[in-house]
């Protein structure tokens, strides 16, 4: 499977009539296929079972570099997977992702791939730490995107107690950051973790909400008020 296959395999399921409109929601300017992501979560399953690591690889970043919105998320796709022997290439891969990140859509799809990295080896954690002190406001987003995993679980170890605290430890260093962006990530974190450890998100919220727009504060105590 080389870049021509599969851009030629992604504008079979296009339907033009919808460029315009994708373009509108999405505000960047870019190609569009008009590709839904059903058709594409079809396509990457089969390219996933198809592909070595190493040839996934090389595609997605051939297909990312084409700034295509449907061959970016095709890329993220493509590594978006628990379990990869010998993923450090990935990882490398999606850690240079991150300064490209512009828009909401293709920033979800990316740290989706990276999530599923972290826990893997959360190690990684280190780096993605680093993110947070970025002047790009989409790398310091994707510091709290990519750990979302931790706000999820009804009995974590120690190791994971210690990773949400460190976390919020970066949420409240973010708190002050009123770009819109962030302070949603900040509510979705917050909302999240409300769920499985809601001591902690009180605590939190105690401590830094009224630093917090209305918005995100509303967000992040959702589940808390039901």
């Amino acid at each position: 499977m080389n870049l021509d296959q599969a851009l030629d395999a992604l504008r079979q399921h296009a339907d033009p009539t919808t460029i315009a409109a994708k373009q509108a929601y999405h505000k960047i300017d870019r190609p569009y296929l008009g590709v839904g992501n059903d058709r594409i979560n079809d396509l990457t399953k089969l390219w996933r079972q198809q592909l070595s690591v190493a040839e996934r690889v090389a595609l997605a970043s051939e297909l990312w570099a084409t700034n295509i919105f449907e061959a970016r998320v095709t890329a993220a796709k493509l590594l978006t997977q628990a379990r990869i022997k010998n993923d450090d290439a990935v990882w490398e891969l999606i850690q240079t992702w991150v300064a490209d990140f512009d828009s909401w859509a293709i920033a979800d799809h990316a740290c989706s791939a990276a999530q599923k990295r972290v826990v893997a080896d959360p190690e990684r954690i280190e780096t993605v730490e680093q993110w947070t002190a970025s002047d790009h406001m989409w790398t310091r987003r994707a510091a709290l995107v990519t750990t979302l995993p931790w706000t999820k679980q009804n009995f974590p170890k120690p190791q994971d107690l210690v990773i949400r605290d460190r976390v919020l430890g970066w949420a409240a260093e973010l708190v002050t950051d009123h770009d819109w962006f962030i302070q949603k990530a900040i509510a979705w974190w917050l909302r999240d973790l409300s769920r499985h450890d809601a001591q902690r998100t009180h605590d939190f919220m105690a401590q830094y909400g009224d630093q917090m727009k209305p918005f995100a504060r509303r967000e992040a105590l959702r589940h808390l008020s039901d």
